[in-house]
């Protein structure tokens, strides 16, 4: 028993390889709030700011939500307010 050779690790691949799929692209998707027609962040409309918190009643970061840094900023103070109104819950059981 050898330490160090694992089989076919240091050969080289062969060009071309990889299934013959085409690489996975997503598309880069863009913030809810900006742009014509898009709504306003409002601490008082509550079922916009539903679907940025999660089934457990945390704010969903702006990487999976597509928000901007900004209105990510607007949107987290909004929702704050709103649960400090009891407009929405800190915490869902």
């Amino acid at each position: 028993m050898s330490f160090g050779t694992q089989g076919n690790a240091g050969a080289p691949r062969p060009a071309g390889g990889g299934g013959g799929r085409r690489p996975f692209f997503r598309r880069r998707k863009t913030c809810p709030f900006s742009g014509p027609n898009a709504p306003a962040i409002d601490y008082k409309d509550v079922k916009l700011l539903s679907r940025f918190i999660s089934e457990r009643g945390k704010i969903v970061p702006s990487r999976i939500t597509a928000v901007s840094a900004k209105k990510q900023r607007e949107l987290a103070r909004a929702i704050k307010r709103a649960r400090f109104l009891a407009l929405l819950p800190y915490i869902v059981k």
